[in-house]
This record gives C-alpha cells, sequence and structure tokens, in this order.
C-alpha cells in the first residue's frame, strides 16, 4: 500500500528546524503541513498505476535510528497515527517556510513493532523493509514521473505564501 500523508506529528528533538533564528522570528503555520495540490497529484499517480492508495494519514515522525518499542507503536497506533518515519519533520517545515510545495507518499514496509507476536505478521527488521521497498521501487517510480507530469506549471495552492503573516518583529 502507499499513503499520501495529509498530517504529521513530529516526536523528534534537537534538530534544526527553521530558517529564522533571528533578529526577525517567523510564526509558520503547519495546519496543513502538506501541499494539497501535491497530495492530489500523488494519490491520483498511484491509483492509475493500479496501487492501493490510501488519500490521507497522519505521519508521527520519530527520531531513530532505531525502531520504536511495541508500547510506542502501540502508542501511536492508539493515537490515530497511521505511518511512522523519520524524515517528515523538519522537512515539511522547511518547505513550507521558503514557500516550497511539499508531500510525501510513504510506501508502507512493515507493521512496525504494534503487531509483534501476531502470528501472520513477521517482526520488524531491516531485510524486510528493504525486500518490500525493492518490489515497490518500480512502482515508486512510475507514480513519482506520473505525478510530476501533473503537478500545474501554476500552483494555485497557497504554499508559496506561508511568511505572508508569520513574521514577528523583535523591537
Amino acid at each position: 500500500d502507499f499513503v499520501v500523508c495529509d498530517q504529521l506529528v513530529d516526536r523528534t528533538r534537537g534538530r534544526a528546524d527553521t530558517y529564522y533564528e533571528g533578529p526577525q522570528v517567523h510564526h509558520i503555520s503547519l495546519a496543513d503541513p502538506y501541499c494539497p495540490e501535491l497530495r492530489t497529484a500523488l494519490a491520483s499517480s498511484s491509483a492509475a498505476e493500479g496501487l492501493t492508495v490510501h488519500e490521507r494519514g497522519t505521519v508521527v515522525v520519530v527520531a531513530g535510528p532505531r525502531f520504536s518499542t511495541r508500547a510506542e507503536s502501540q502508542s501511536h497506533r492508539a493515537a490515530g497515527w497511521d505511518v511512522v518515519n523519520m524524515t517528515q519533520y523538519p522537512e515539511a517545515t522547511l518547505a513550507r517556510e521558503l514557500g516550497i510545495c511539499y508531500a510525501t507518499v510513504a510506501v508502507v514496509t512493515d507493521y512496525d513493532s504494534g503487531l509483534h507476536g501476531v502470528a501472520e505478521v513477521e517482526p520488524v527488521t531491516m531485510e524486510q523493509i528493504f525486500r518490500v521497498f525493492e518490489a515497490n521501487l518500480e512502482r515508486l517510480r512510475a507514480v513519482l514521473f506520473r505525478a510530476v507530469a501533473a503537478v500545474p506549471l501554476v500552483p494555485a495552492c497557497e504554499c508559496h505564501a506561508g511568511l505572508d503573516e508569520a513574521r514577528l518583529s523583535r523591537g
């Protein structure tokens, strides 16, 4: 399955996540962290390739490079978070600060640690992740090429306006 995420939850710490340390401060809105036009292009391209695609999903971004504990994984699932990832934050924030359209398509490779012990679900391993990702690599490429061709040359989204009302000047 592919997931075109529409929300993210940051559970990282210590990552540089702004271009504006001062003297000007910017309070950027991340209410909708991903570009709706790019999300539409990714979802429709995935469907056109005949893939199972979830057009919405919340990604929880963890620090890594380790896998979640079973308790963490169960907590993520209980919170309603659909995807566990290590690379969506601070990228989404930095793109918004620069007015760049940004979106993600997640290739589901495993069930994290939350289903560990269920007979029909293998525990997560790097070998499993690479095997599933490799099996989907050509599909992902096809989706990305199709999506790039579907992105409008002149965007109608508001991604470029991220800084318009975000500036707070220090006196």
